[in-house]
């Protein structure tokens, strides 16, 4: 063989190795977790979080705090569960479980960003439309333009038209009147396709640039979801929000997170560590 072709072997088996290095999975014992606590919002869509009459913090989110800020306390949130399961507030019923923690990790290397959530997907929950996932996990992230963008997470998406609201169109989704998330969402379906989609006039599952993909599954009690997206840059930091739909739920009967942020080489709620 000549010397040429095996250097230009050597060389390749280098740069293979180099390649798998890169896109390694993070160690992620080495990676600090950060609850987040999710809850179940009931009907308090934007409209609602907007209202002074309805909601005490409408003054705070004007001056420009954050719902986290305000909520966020000893590891809790210090909502009022009674009137969130509250049929003035919760019409179709209540989940068993109002909140529980997800324990959020992340890292990052050149290429992507790797997010992982643990949590023990409650049951107990009054809607069980989707017959084919019993959880959805899903991460949204708003852009600058996307009102309060990074102060209340996924809030601005939700609307008192849309659809599992009181008396709205069951065709209407979600939606933003200013700006767009990227959102990305694993399904525990066998098969099931990872989205990679937006939210702007509507939601819509695909078509969204953050390359997702996510892998996950179920030991003992407990879920572990892992998402792959496109690093959005070393020293960024990126506003997220959360939700979980667990028991086969659909709609808003889910739990989600306030607004947090996560810090890529950057200051954050959560801050990726570069491996």
């Amino acid at each position: 063989m000549k010397k040429s072709t095996l250097s230009m072997m050597l060389l390749g088996s280098l740069l293979a190795v180099g390649t798998q290095a890169a896109f390694a999975a993070p160690d992620w014992g080495k990676v600090p977790k950060r609850d987040v606590n999710v809850f179940h919002p009931a009907v308090s869509p934007m409209e609602w979080v907007g209202k002074k009459s309805d909601h005490s913090g409408t003054a705070g989110l004007k001056k420009g705090e954050t719902c986290v800020g305000c909520h966020e306390e000893k590891g809790t949130l210090n909502f009022d569960m009674k009137r969130l399961a509250g049929k003035d507030m919760e019409p179709k019923g209540a989940p068993k479980t109002m909140m529980y923690p997800v324990a959020v990790q992340a890292a990052y290397d050149a290429s992507n960003l790797y997010i992982r959530l643990t949590f023990k997907a409650p049951g107990g929950g009054a809607d069980q439309s989707d017959k084919d996932n019993e959880v959805k996990a899903t991460m949204m992230f708003p852009d600058a333009q996307v009102q309060l963008a990074n102060q209340a997470g996924c809030w601005a998406s939700c609307h008192n038209d849309a659809r599992t609201m009181p008396g709205a169109d069951d065709k209407k989704t979600k939606y933003t009147k200013s700006g767009a998330y990227e959102l990305m969402q694993w399904k525990s379906a066998k098969g099931a396709k990872v989205a990679n989609g937006t939210v702007t006039t509507e939601r819509k599952m695909e078509g969204g640039s953050l390359g997702a993909t996510a892998e996950g599954g179920k030991s003992g009690d407990t879920y572990t979801v892992t998402f792959t997206r496109k690093n959005p840059g070393e020293g960024k930091t990126v506003p997220f929000g959360l939700a979980i739909h667990a028991d086969h739920s659909t709609g808003r009967f889910h739990h989600v997170s306030l607004g947090y942020t996560l810090g890529v080489g950057a200051d954050g709620d959560v801050k990726a560590v570069k491996q």
